[in-house]
């Protein structure tokens, strides 16, 4: 799902958190997580039932097979999977534990919903069955971050969604052996020259099939792969030095592009340098959009329109992804979805080059970046009274049946069973992930992510970069105090290195003609 379509759906759920918390107290004479557990009662022999609700079909075939393998392990117990629309999920889940005999007792949701979860008292407290480790010892910082409101873990990390740079290693390849020929070439034309200059005779040339065939020979594997890690950009300047001196095949239309039009492939621009509502994204009080790192970063991003020409009215996050496939781009940001995509391009033929994913570049040598991740958690509900059974397979779930999660579903297990990530490619996700910044939980803010997203639009555009974001900070921080609310302007001059000089190199980088770096004009 794209972050666009579950902004919409974030909206959605807001609207009617209030009314759920309401519906929720009156209907059920409860508080959150303080009811007494009903106890299991197997005296006559039938096998308790657990409910677990889902909202993405990629999951039904995984959640059967682990629902057969748990009634295996737990004879007592059988666990039903039940798909349900993702529209207003919380109000049906809320009405359905009101209303209905079959109600959930489990449930699959995005981290930045457990605020309004939990408020409406559809998620409990996490009771780790004993002799379960803490999650602090089995789970990534950034997971056990993403499930945590107010001091209280209301979820199991399950899967996760993030970005990385993804490149083709093939183009990297050709241009390094370049690279080292070309060096090659001079020391060997040094070393001619100093014969000569000491009075040596010249060599007897050598064909040139046969001299290219040498050189090729002796460039070893090895350092070609060193070379290529050498060449991953650490910060945005990389990549902007990368273009100025590539030699582009005539198939590359871009070096670098990406979906400038979704805040998810945007955010790491501003991810190091804002604060949403603390390290657990539960918050009110730790808002800190507007600064003079977050206005730097966001001028830099502008001046990148100015290099890579993308036009966000016209971009999307899957016909980048498609142009990066048909060998067009050198570089560009994806999410998980492009490892099985790939895959499938590559075993069907259609997909005929090597390629890597790597952390996203820093947005400077001073400036860093993070991206934006969501976890997917499984959550008891509330309004369960068989609150034991269901923590007992909630831990089943994300800590024992993760080995063939990414194989038979595509997603990237959040707990590292020690075989999925010794792929480099998914282990590179999850080294991401564990740097991300977890969406926040907040309803004050649940529009953060659309004002975000038209924010980055307008200065991708050209607007004012400390306007604009002074004006989101201020719409922003006027709903969480409930009342107007003024940022004291931030004068944060423009560089007179660095960004100036990237937009002097704009016109040389931007673009590669005929003659100056191969083939026809190249954006990029």
């Amino acid at each position: 799902m794209t972050l666009r379509k579950r902004l919409i759906m974030i909206l959605a759920v807001a609207l009617c958190a209030a009314g759920i918390y309401g519906i929720g107290m009156l209907g059920i004479g409860v508080t959150h997580n303080e009811e007494e557990e009903v106890e299991d009662d197997s005296l006559f022999g039938h096998r308790e039932t657990l409910y677990l609700w889902y909202t993405d079909e990629a999951l039904t075939d995984y959640l059967n097979s682990v629902a057969v393998s748990y009634g295996e392990y737990q004879s007592e117990v059988r666990v039903i999977p039940v798909y349900t629309s993702g529209l207003e999920y919380l109000e049906t889940l809320n009405q359905a534990s009101l209303n209905e005999e079959e109600a959930p007792d489990l449930y699959i949701v995005s981290n930045d919903s457990l605020e309004k979860a939990y408020l409406a008292g559809l998620a409990s407290e996490v009771r780790l069955p004993e002799d379960v480790r803490p999650m602090e010892e089995i789970f990534p910082e950034t997971a056990v971050r993403a499930v945590t409101y107010h001091d209280k873990r209301i979820g199991y990390p399950f899967y996760f969604e993030t970005s990385c740079l993804l490149y083709n290693e093939t183009y990297l390849e050709d241009w390094v052996k370049a690279q080292i020929e070309a060096e090659r070439d001079a020391a060997a034309g040094m070393e001619a020259q100093e014969d000569l200059d000491n009075g040596g005779e010249p060599e007897e040339s050598v064909d040139g099939a046969q001299e290219a065939e040498a050189s090729d020979s002796a460039i070893s594997v090895e350092d070609v792969a060193q070379r290529v890690e050498q060449a991953l950009p650490e910060a945005i300047d990389d990549i902007l030095e990368f273009a100025d001196v590539y030699d582009a095949p005539d198939q590359v239309e871009a070096v670098f592009k990406w979906d400038v039009s979704d805040i998810f492939y945007n955010y790491f621009f501003v991810g190091d340098s804002i604060d949403v509502g603390g390290v657990n994204g539960d918050r009110s009080d730790s808002i800190h959009i507007y600064n003079e790192d977050a206005i730097r970063c966001l001028r830099v991003y502008q001046n990148l329109n100015q290099f890579f020409s993308i036009d966000t009215t016209e971009i999307s996050y899957d016909g980048v992804l498609q142009d990066f496939m048909d060998g067009k781009i050198v570089y560009t940001v994806a999410t998980t979805d492009a490892l099985s995509k790939i895959e499938a391009a590559v075993s069907e033929g259609t997909f005929t080059y090597d390629y890597g994913f790597s952390k996203v570049p820093d947005v400077s040598g001073e400036l860093g970046s993070a991206s934006l991740s969501v976890t997917q958690c499984v959550v008891v509900n509330g309004f369960s009274e068989k609150k034991e059974m269901a923590n007992d397979f909630a831990v089943y779930l994300t800590e024992h049946a993760t080995d063939t999660l990414y194989e038979r579903t595509g997603k990237l297990p959040v707990y590292d069973s020690g075989d999925t990530y010794s792929d480099p490619d998914k282990e590179a996700f999850l080294q991401e992930y564990m740097c991300s910044v977890p969406m926040p939980k907040m309803i004050e803010t649940s529009n953060f992510w659309v004002e975000m997203e038209i924010t980055f639009a307008r200065i991708w555009d050209g607007e004012d970069a400390n306007r604009d974001l002074k004006a989101l900070s201020e719409k922003i921080m006027s709903q969480v105090v409930g009342g107007q609310y003024e940022e004291e302007y931030i004068d944060v001059p423009q560089e007179t290195t660095g960004e100036e000089e990237t937009e002097e190199g704009m016109e040389d980088g931007g673009s590669t003609e005929d003659g100056e770096n191969g083939g026809e004009e190249t954006q990029g």
